[in-house]
């Protein structure tokens, strides 16, 4: 039997997006600057394997950064997965 170790989980943090056409994209050099939609005080969006779970804020932890969630999003009970009656 898995346990929790073994389950992986791709976690990607959204900061905002931008539409541009693609010549414009590629004459983009090192050191251009995309203007995303957002604001410095507008939430992330962070998704597990695609799917949106959480909002939350940008923070700086030393050299690193970090996210500090703001918001979990709850999921309609026909869109969770289906328990199992078996044992964990």
């Amino acid at each position: 039997m898995a346990t929790f170790d073994e389950i992986s989980v791709d976690i990607s943090v959204v900061l905002g997006a931008s539409e541009m056409p693609v010549h414009q994209l590629l004459r983009m050099g090192r050191g251009a600057v995309i203007d995303l939609d957002v604001s410095e005080d507008d939430d992330v969006m962070v998704y597990a394997n695609k799917t949106l779970v959480a909002k939350g804020q940008v923070v700086l932890l030393g050299e690193r950064i970090g996210i500090s969630i703001t918001e979990v999003m709850l999921r309609r009970p026909e869109v969770r997965p289906m328990r199992t009656d078996g044992p964990l």
